[in-house]
């Protein structure tokens, strides 16, 4: 593998339907790799959070992503659906530990920011620019078009910590950018 090429894996966490996109870097360029979606099915939570873990394993070990990018959770209106939202969040960050691979994380915010360049714009707006950027022929499925523009925003924010800076609300802590 060319030295300066960086595999990226995001993630779009969900307990039904976890996103996933995987891109590689190179240089300033970016090509994309493979998406698609984890879906926990029914049942119990630990079955559903297993289910998440056990698919996104199989990602990484078919495409062996050099870094991880996952979006963070923030408190909804609803506090059940955001704490079992961050319960998939979590299976989804330890299977990437698990796999000794470091994990940045992006709020919707910045990920918006860094691929559409407005924090507000909706899902329609950040497909079609995952389709441009990535030269896509179609615009991908919501879960992993959100996927793919967390894989974007970090590849965008390594660049710019490569160099010295860190794009505006971001903060590099112990090594994680947050």
């Amino acid at each position: 593998m060319n030295k300066g090429l960086t595999r990226i894996l995001g993630i779009d966490p969900g307990l039904r339907v976890t996103g996933f996109g995987i891109i590689e870097k190179d240089g300033s360029r970016l090509s994309y790799i493979a998406s698609g979606t984890i879906k926990s099915g029914e049942g119990e939570l630990p079955e559903r959070l297993g289910s998440l873990f056990r698919g996104l394993t199989a990602v990484l070990e078919a495409h062996q992503p050099h870094e991880v990018a996952i979006e963070k959770v923030f408190v909804n209106v609803n506090p059940h659906s955001t704490l079992l939202l961050g319960q998939a969040r979590g299976a989804a960050i330890v299977a990437a530990v698990h796999q000794d691979l470091t994990v940045a994380e992006y709020t919707a915010l910045q990920i918006k920011q860094a691929v559409v360049g407005n924090g507000h714009a909706d899902k329609q707006q950040v497909q079609e620019m995952v389709k441009r950027l990535l030269s896509l022929t179609k615009a991908p499925a919501a879960d992993p078009a959100d996927a793919l523009a967390c894989a974007i925003c970090h590849a965008h924010s390594n660049a710019q910590v490569a160099m010295g800076r860190l794009p505006a609300g971001l903060t590099l802590r112990r090594g994680r950018l947050s």
